[in-house]
C-alpha cells in the first residue's frame, strides 16, 4: 500500500510539472503584436492622463513648472505647454499605431528628463517606461496599427 501512494504522489506530482512545462512552452507562441500594443496603450495612457491633469489646472501646471519640475534652460511658460503637447498628440498616435517610432522620441526625451531633473527618485518607473517606449521604438507598433496597414498598401515601412 505504501508502494503504490507513493507511486501515485509521483506520477500526480510529475503529471503537474508536466502540466506547467507546457504551459510555460506555449508562452513562446504569445504574439509579439499583442506585447506591441499592450506596450502602446500603457504609455500612451501614462502621457494621456499626465497631459489631461496639466489641462485641468493651468494655474497650478505653471506654479509647478515654476518650482517643483524646473527644467533647465527651458521657462516654465514653454515647458509646460511643451510637456503638455507631446502628453497630449502622442498618446493619440500610439494607440492608433500611427507613426508609433516617430511619437516615442519625444516621450523617451521627456522620461529622460523627467528622470534627470525632475523625479531622480523615481528610476524605477522611468526604467519601465523606458523599456516600453525602446521596445516600440526598436521593433515597431505590430501588426494591429495604422502603421501596419500602411506598410501592407503602400509596400514599405511607414516609420
Amino acid at each position: 500500500m505504501t508502494m503504490l501512494m507513493h507511486t501515485e504522489e509521483y506520477t500526480s506530482s510529475t503529471g503537474g510539472v508536466k502540466r506547467l512545462r507546457r504551459l510555460y512552452d506555449r508562452l513562446e507562441h504569445l504574439p509579439l503584436s499583442l506585447l506591441q500594443l499592450m506596450a502602446r496603450v500603457s504609455m500612451a495612457t501614462i502621457f494621456w492622463r499626465a497631459g489631461q491633469s496639466k489641462l485641468a489646472n493651468w494655474d497650478l501646471t505653471l506654479q509647478l513648472f515654476a518650482s517643483e519640475y524646473k527644467v533647465p534652460v527651458l521657462p516654465p511658460e514653454l515647458a509646460a505647454p511643451m510637456a503638455a503637447s507631446v502628453e497630449l498628440t502622442t498618446p493619440i498616435l500610439l494607440i492608433l499605431g500611427l507613426g508609433t517610432r516617430i511619437a516615442c522620441l519625444p516621450m523617451i526625451g521627456m522620461t529622460l528628463v523627467i528622470q534627470t531633473f525632475v523625479y531622480p527618485q523615481s528610476w524605477v518607473e522611468h526604467l519601465t517606461w523606458m523599456t516600453f517606449l525602446l521596445l516600440l521604438l526598436s521593433r515597431g507598433p505590430g501588426v494591429i496599427s495604422l502603421d501596419h496597414v500602411i506598410k501592407r498598401i503602400f509596400g514599405h515601412d511607414a516609420k
